[in-house]
């Protein structure tokens, strides 16, 4: 125990019951009524010289920890000059839209995707605008019931990621003092008990292509010239995601290792991914490198921009593919690997860029993956030229 300070117990808060007030020390005080109700005050002395007093809370809402934290907190505000109660008593007019608008500059670095970016925004102006000009700290269930009834039979992968988002918002302002109690937009334990869940089964899927189709599209594709068509071709022949490939550098490219190193800002899973070139997408490639004059491997119309995210979608549009998307063209790798090879599960996630196991697991398998990946491209590679079936590589381990 310090000196000064951290002088209560747990035990000794639960247990008095007598008007009084109790110090832990360093301006915590916890401050008990004739009635027996408790709450936490924090005493300092402002800048001006005066002694000051602010309610952190009641007890047992707010526990003893959660009271040092808090004074902690605002001890620092006093060290730092300012004045916390009228810190707070300045923020405690925020908006909904306020702390939506706050939570989006703090968190927009974190999304490298525009699309994320662009997502997210709409949700907090748009979607979010019936609440947008309620103080945060009086947004209820039926607040967030307004906004996501109307979506959750229509569009309820919207609605879930709605929810989520003003779930976050809510606790960031809860994280600034700007809100207390529960989160009304909670999943478990209580929007669960008024919204009806979501049936698994009926959740939608990337439309895919029946790998038994790859070849005979690779085929049509190979007599395009678009630069579309390319792009395409490697997001299919490597089994990576669209932004991942659109947005792929000539730095990133070994042509004597035939590797791509995707750097961890472009993975999902925020981690480096390492991808093995089959020789067809080295011939690919070889030509637009050798005549290169951008830094991107498939440049857009607008100066130092990749293409566009819109450009294989409509190509697919343009050739009047139906039922089948960019994206699932991954499940199309994943079918054919369950189906008509031998390769281990786990080299087939690997080579999807899944986490497959735990972290100790997957540095383990971290120094043998990346051969037995490239022999799996390879004889996917082969499959989608329309290499016969005995000649798909079978690896077992």
């Amino acid at each position: 125990m310090a000196s000064g300070r951290d002088r209560l117990t747990d035990t000794a808060v639960k247990k008095r019951k007598t008007k009084g007030r109790m110090f832990d020390g360093a301006g915590l005080i916890l401050n008990v009524t004739a009635t027996g109700s408790k709450n936490w005050i924090f005493r300092y002395t402002s800048k001006s010289g005066k002694v000051r007093e602010m309610g952190l809370g009641g007890y047992p809402t707010i526990p003893l920890r959660k009271a040092r934290d808090r004074a902690d907190e605002y001890r620092n505000m006093v060290s730092d000059g300012l004045d916390p109660k009228q810190e707070r008593d300045r923020e405690s007019g925020k908006t909904f839209g306020d702390a939506a608008d706050s939570y989006y500059q703090s968190m927009k670095a974190r999304w490298t995707s525009a699309k994320t970016r662009h997502q997210w925004e709409t949700t907090l102006k748009e979607t979010c605008k019936p609440v947008r000009r309620k103080p945060v700290a009086d947004v209820g269930t039926d607040d967030v019931l307004k906004i996501l009834t109307p979506l959750w039979q229509t569009t309820p992968e919207t609605a879930r990621r709605v929810r989520s988002r003003i779930e976050n918002v809510l606790d960031y302002s809860k994280a600034k003092h700007w809100r207390s109690g529960e989160n009304p937009a909670r999943w478990r334990g209580h929007l669960e008990n008024v919204l009806p869940k979501r049936d698994k089964k009926k959740r939608k899927h990337f439309s895919a292509m029946s790998y038994k189709d790859v070849p005979a599209f690779m085929e049509r594709l190979a007599g395009l010239e678009w630069l579309s068509c390319r792009a395409l071709e490697i997001t299919i022949l490597t089994a990576c995601r669209t932004g991942e490939v659109l947005k792929a550098q000539w730095s990133e490219i070994d042509f004597e290792s035939a590797l791509w190193t995707v750097p961890a800002e472009r993975m999902k899973a925020r981690e480096e991914h390492q991808v093995p070139l089959p020789p067809k997408v080295i011939e690919i490639l070889t030509p637009p490198y050798e005549s290169r004059y951008n830094k991107f491997v498939f440049p857009g119309n607008a100066p130092g921009k990749p293409l566009s995210d819109m450009a294989m979608i409509m190509l697919m549009y343009r050739m009047e593919i139906k039922g089948a998307t960019v994206h699932g063209f991954r499940s199309s790798f994943r079918d054919w690997c369950g189906d008509q090879t031998s390769f281990a599960r786990e080299v087939a996630e690997a080579a999807l860029a899944h986490q497959v196991g735990s972290e100790v697991e997957r540095s383990y398998r971290r120094g043998t993956a990346l051969e037995k990946r490239r022999q799996l491209m390879n004889a996917w590679a082969d499959y989608c030229q329309g290499a016969a079936a005995d000649n798909v590589v079978s690896l077992h381990g």
